[in-house]
């Protein structure tokens, strides 16, 4: 069966019976789709009767509500690859019907939506009563989706009733709901405020009901950098203006008619204690108390409360035991560590083996317990702080030149160079430290190019540069990934005050005068994290990408 990029799903289940029908639904749309799943909601729609239907407003109700957030959190379950968007466009307080192309004002489509990107194929859970109205059922959801949305001129349609069959005998035993159901009190101008880093389930479920319930305006605070802080792998959040690109593409296709309107978020606030149009903010069991501190600060400002609508948590079914049980972002970025982030740079000019891995972070960071790792697992491991210890030795060139250039009294008894006289001659004097980088890096980049070919000679598989430096002395031309190990600042200190019996002071000092964590993550192609157990760590370097070589590759997997 072929499988398309795109597709919409359209729901024509009454609302009562689509809790049981959501997860199969979805795992056999999974068989056939493969990016991006709109789903589209009219409950009742025939397409059976021998006549084309047309697409109509459906109320805002409550059970509408609790099926967008079953439908997200099933998705994430089943279907964790799929970017399932639930489509609201039709979701209306009044209820008319197309007549064939013409704009009437009701109508929830005058013209067909545009989306961002364009369904290959249409499926739906409609059940077919007789098999052979297949073709004719299949050409009627054609012409249906098309007067909804702006689809590819080679529209595929499925029908997934084979699948649904199965579930007839539950539904049997459900009942027609005996009660009206209850209408969702809707606002004019909505708020809601996060991080929304890789958006998940978990948003889209926030978002989708922010647009339900809002009329007007739909107001979003984006954590900006001063809120940033605090988060876990804080490196691997995508930049501002990226995580804004995301929201606009994904709120412009859910309801296209909401003013939105995204701002930065540089304190736990923003705009919802200042903006007298809003009427509700939305929050989940999680975020009530940060809710109600809103209110209390209207209040100081003689601004009306806010309507506070709770939302539940969505479950992680896949949560490790370093992660968050509801489904986070959080969790998310932890599941990136010792993946490929980025492809690796053209590495043309490097002998395909040995593949070096040049293995950085931040004092602290762990990257030497890793290098130490993968050295177990039969790599080689070139220690370019040993090496920097090597160049200083009496009769190299190194020696000489550190002595021309900042004086023989630096000279220990035995004519060794005294290292922290010469440290004190640099601290602090960038123009001076230079001078010193510049003669000490090029030779120890000189003894590392000498270890690797001599592992060549030998057939070795695998070298790892354990290397400080390697970013700031532009030694990324001798590998051909580069590994970066990151732990909090707090962290970092810690272990560094515990390993070297320096003061706190001390260790952010030295901290401060390396490349942060991000700027360092920017040359990343894998990230990995030591702030967790050892075997959390294993498992990352488990999953790390040598795609390059595959006999390391087998021996990582065989001895982990």
């Amino acid at each position: 069966m072929s499988m398309f990029s795109t597709g919409i799903l359209v729901l024509t289940s009454p609302l009562h019976t689509l809790p049981l029908r959501i997860a199969p639904v979805l795992s056999s749309a999974a068989q056939l789709v493969e990016r991006t799943l709109y789903v589209h909601l009219h409950p009742g729609l025939n397409l059976g009767s021998g006549s084309q239907p047309r697409p109509v407003f459906i109320p805002p109700v409550v059970d509408l509500s609790a099926v967008i957030s079953r439908l997200y959190s099933n998705a994430a379950n089943v279907c964790g690859h799929l970017d399932v968007r639930v489509l609201l466009t039709n979701v209306h307080a009044q209820s008319a019907a197309c007549n064939g192309n013409q704009a009437i004002p009701n109508c929830p489509f005058p013209t067909p939506q545009s989306l961002s990107h364009s369904p290959e194929v249409v499926l739906t859970d409609f059940p077919l009563q007789d098999p052979g109205q297949s073709h004719q059922v299949k050409q009627c959801l054609q012409r249906y989706t098309g007067r909804c949305y702006v689809c590819s001129p080679s529209l595929h349609s499925e029908l997934l009733y084979p699948q649904i069959m199965k579930l007839q005998e539950k539904e049997e035993g459900l009942k027609e709901p005996e009660e009206k159901a209850k209408p969702l009190e809707t606002y004019s101008d909505v708020v809601v405020g996060g991080t929304f880093d890789r958006l998940h389930g978990a948003h889209r479920t926030l978002l989708n009901i922010s647009c339900l319930l809002a009329d007007r305006r739909f107001l979003i605070g984006v954590c900006d950098q001063a809120m940033l802080k605090k988060k876990v792998l804080k490196e691997l959040i995508q930049p501002y203006s990226l995580r804004v690109q995301k929201l606009e593409e994904f709120l412009q296709d859910v309801k296209p008619s909401l003013n939105v309107e995204i701002v930065p978020l540089d304190d736990p606030f923003g705009a919802s204690i200042v903006d007298p149009l809003l009427q509700c903010i939305v929050v989940s069991e999680e975020t009530r108390k940060g809710g109600e501190a809103v209110n209390k600060k209207r209040a100081e400002n003689g601004l009306p409360a806010l309507i506070l609508h709770e939302i539940q948590l969505l479950k992680d079914a896949h949560h490790t035991e370093i992660e968050e049980e509801k489904i986070s972002s959080s969790s998310l970025r932890s599941r990136l560590l010792g993946t490929l982030l980025t492809p690796p740079k053209d590495t043309s000019h490097l002998p395909p083996l040995p593949y070096v891995i040049g293995l950085t972070g931040g004092s602290g960071s762990g990257k030497s317990s890793i290098a130490r790792q993968l050295e177990a697992l039969g790599a080689v491991r070139i220690d370019c702080d040993k090496l920097g210890h090597e160049v200083y030795q009496p009769g190299t060139a190194a020696y000489h030149r550190v002595l021309e250039e900042f004086g023989s009294d630096l000279l220990n008894e035995d004519k060794t160079i005294n290292r922290r006289a010469l440290g004190k001659k640099v601290f602090g004097n960038q123009e001076r430290l230079k001078a010193l980088t510049d003669i000490v890096w090029p030779e120890i980049a000189l003894l590392v190019k000498s270890i690797i070919s001599q592992a060549r000679e030998e057939g070795k598989q695998v070298c790892v540069v354990d290397a400080a430096v390697l970013l700031e002395a532009s030694w990324t031309d001798m590998v051909h990934e580069v590994w970066v190990t990151v732990i909090p600042e707090e962290e970092a200190v810690t272990r560094i005050t515990e390993r070297d019996g320096v003061t706190k002071e001390e260790a952010l000092r030295r901290l401060q005068s390396q490349w942060s964590n991000s700027k360092q993550v920017e040359h990343a192609n894998v990230v990995l994290s030591t702030l967790w157990q050892p075997e959390v760590t294993r498992k990352q370097v488990r999953h790390s990408p040598c795609h390059q070589c595959g006999v390391y590759r087998s021996a990582l997997h065989k001895s982990i």
